[in-house]
């Protein structure tokens, strides 16, 4: 159920592939990398690489670090109390956030890939976020984005957004479900952090999320923290499903 309603609520959002806290210097130091998110000031990030692969996929930023460095809190989306994420994404949103619904999503392809997703209410309005980390093959990549894209189809109608590392270097190939049904915005060029040449970081927007602000994090710490430079985006929300219009669209089902 949709409501037209004025561009009133705000939100900052960013992406952020960590691999795994290690450094350009080859230092791991997830409290480095925790203060680069927090200097972002976003309501909500999707972090790629949290996870180890293998084993039983170790988080490389416990969840006691969280709370003392950031005034964050990851969403419960990993299938371990080892790991933070699903299939090494993960999500952190502010202490206090709503959340109203998660999911891991199944993505196809050679690698073993996935999405991890969160319904939250946010400033009276529900939205969802999709946070991925797309494979090394495009033709793996154009299967996965059309996944995500069929996936969504079948939930509830609300503002959502796709972000993440998308590892794609061409500006739409690769991409084209995403680009067929969502503005994908590349803040910039976020790769290689020590000398940024690709914009493999990225955000899909529905049409009810308006961008007015976007960059890349080159200062202090982003430079060396890992080999991504960090994206965020601040959206107005128009047209937006209520939290109240969802739940009452939810009883009737």
């Amino acid at each position: 159920m949709q409501v037209n309603l004025p561009y009133d609520a705000k939100v900052r959002v960013a992406s952020y592939n960590v691999r795994k806290c290690v450094g350009l210097d080859r230092r791991t130091l997830p409290e480095r990398v925790l203060g680069v998110i927090s200097r972002v000031e976003a309501n909500v990030v999707a972090i790629q690489e949290v996870d180890a692969r293998l084993g039983q996929k170790t988080t490389s930023i416990p969840r006691e670090l969280i709370n003392e460095h950031t005034d964050m809190e990851p969403v419960d989306l990993a299938q371990s109390e080892f790991s933070l994420g699903w299939h090494g994404n993960a999500i952190l949103v502010r202490k206090g956030t709503k959340i109203i619904a998660t999911d891991q999503l199944n993505l196809p392809g050679f690698e073993a890939r996935g999405a991890a997703l969160v319904e939250i209410e946010h400033q009276g309005h529900a939205m969802r976020i999709v946070a991925t980390h797309l494979g090394l093959l495009r033709h793996n990549r154009r299967q996965q984005a059309q996944s995500i894209v069929d996936q969504l189809e079948d939930r509830e109608a609300m503002p959502t957004l796709v972000l993440g590392d998308l590892n794609e270097w061409s500006r739409t190939r690769g991409l084209e479900a995403l680009y067929e049904k969502f503005d994908v915005h590349a803040p910039g060029r976020s790769f290689h952090s020590a000398r940024p040449v690709a914009a493999l970081d990225r955000i899909a927007a529905s049409s009810e999320l308006k961008l007015t602000d976007a960059g890349v994090d080159q200062r202090g710490d982003a430079l060396k923290a890992s080999d991504h430079l960090p994206i965020w985006a601040d959206f107005t929300l128009a047209n937006s499903t209520t939290t109240h219009q969802l739940r009452a669209a939810q009883s009737r089902t």
